[in-house]
């Protein structure tokens, strides 16, 4: 026998678990990796990475990084840098946080620095490039790549870079030439003159030429030997794991997939119960969702807290009659969460619609091939009360048909007559037949018996 109660603890379970993968992405943002080499009493030189995308895990990151670094009141911050450039207001409050440091702060491009890795490589005190490394092409660009042609938005933006490099005493006529696509910008020292359409990327010999550059180094010891910091102890502070899986999570794919896997498995679980598998990775889903999101800073609390009230809510709508207000209201502080969670509102919007429709086909389909485990089983009468069972809705008067009875009062055409010792209710066929007289059963239809004058009577 089924527990009457066991979907609902199932949903119950879901929410606990939920709560319990979200603690736990709390406690790991404590998680952080630190590495030193060399000996210690001559001199402290601490290396950051900044590696691909410059969003806001990488912003949460670095503002960790910074903080512990600082700390330890190094020699030197050395930041490793890689990135084709990223989100322009992550990188100016980036940018900012660099400059406010009271530690000597040195960018080493190591590959390239493009776009907002130009931006917070002119934000540091010196620059070091790798051979083969190149740093510019800083002009503002949009989600799909194709550049920005607001005329606020570029001048405010070619005015950051512009001030980055002033304040180190760099030309600010190069900074220019790297983001102002439509701007023409003469370049003595490099023998050339920057067109109206491109903008400036430099090469390590380049960037040395226009004073963009103040070491050239092959590695992190050669650049701390460069720097007269030969023997300094390198400590290398790394993201956490729990930082390194946020900065895929946050992604627009991978956000969609996981809010996908959270509305098609938690509404499985909830329509078809029993599986808990579903269950399982609905919950794996938007908790890796909003913990991504919490940890690169864009989730707080009260995010958390509509996801779990939207669950809820929605759990409810499957006992209790609300003529849907429970699912909508639950499904408005779900979406809410979401929306609040992520960086981009459009973003998210899209992702999000994008998963639902996904997860209501799969959904459909999971809940037709077995519609046999649905909860809509619970409100629907299963019990059939059939003949073979000895039931019988109906008389079935069949075999009177032909037979002879009396008349034992009156038809006007209803009446009641005798036959083969028993009594029946009759109609006539429209003609009156006076008590006592003799009868013929002409048709029966159900419980309904016709009859008609014997002619032998």
């Amino acid at each position: 026998m089924k527990h009457p109660f066991k979907h609902r603890l199932a949903a119950i379970g879901i929410i606990w678990l939920m709560a319990a993968a979200v603690l736990l992405g709390m406690l790991g943002t404590a998680v952080s990796f630190v590495q030193a080499e060399g000996e210690a009493g001559k001199g402290i030189a601490v290396v950051i990475p900044i590696k691909g995308t410059v969003d806001p895990v990488m912003k949460s990151f670095l503002f960790r990084a910074l903080e512990e670094a600082e700390q330890l009141q190094p020699d030197a911050v050395i930041f490793d840098m890689d990135t084709p450039g990223g989100y322009v207001d992550v990188s100016m409050e980036l940018s900012q946080r660099i400059i406010e440091s009271p530690a000597r702060t040195v960018v080493l491009v190591h590959g390239k620095a493009a776009s907002a890795g130009s931006f917070l490589a002119l934000s540091a005190n010196e620059i070091a490039m790798t051979p083969g490394s190149a740093i510019g092409s800083a002009a503002l660009v949009d989600s799909s790549h194709n550049y920005v042609d607001d005329p606020k938005a570029v001048a405010l933006w070619v005015s950051q870079m512009v001030s980055a490099a002033e304040n180190n005493g760099r030309d600010t006529g190069v900074a220019t030439a790297m983001a102002d696509l439509q701007a023409k910008v003469e370049l003595p020292q490099l023998n050339r003159t920057k067109q109206p359409g491109e903008v400036l990327s430099l090469s390590v010999h380049e960037a040395k030429k226009v004073g963009y550059l103040e070491y050239e180094a092959s590695s992190v010891p050669d650049l701390l030997s460069r720097m007269k910091l030969d023997g300094a102890q390198i400590v290398h502070i790394e993201p956490s794991t729990a930082e390194r899986v946020a900065s895929y999570v946050v992604t627009p794919a991978i956000a969609t997939l996981l809010l996908f896997l959270g509305i098609a498995g938690v509404a499985i679980e909830l329509i078809v119960p029993g599986f808990g598998v579903p269950g399982v990775l609905g919950v794996i889903g938007f908790g890796l969702y909003f913990f991504g999101h919490f940890i690169a800073g864009l989730a707080g609390v009260e995010t958390i807290v509509l996801l779990l009230i939207g669950l809820v809510l929605l759990a409810l709508e499957m006992f209790i009659p609300s003529f849907g207000i429970l699912g909508i209201l639950g499904a408005i502080s779900l979406i809410s969460g979401v929306v609040r969670a992520a960086y981009d509102t459009g973003n998210a919007l899209m992702s999000l619609g994008t998963a639902f429709v996904a997860a209501v086909i799969v959904v459909v389909i999971i809940a037709r091939i077995f519609k046999h485990r649905g909860i809509w089983n619970r409100f629907i009468l299963k019990d059939a009360l059939t003949t073979e069972q000895g039931f019988v809705s109906t008389a079935d008067h069949a075999d009177l048909i032909g037979k002879v009875g009396k008349a034992i009062t009156p038809l006007r055409p209803a009446g009641t007559i005798l036959l083969d010792g028993h009594k029946y209710d009759v109609v006539t066929d429209g003609t009156f037949i006076a008590k006592d007289e003799q009868v013929v059963v002409v048709m029966t239809e159900g419980s309904r018996i016709v009859v008609s004058p014997h002619e032998g009577s």
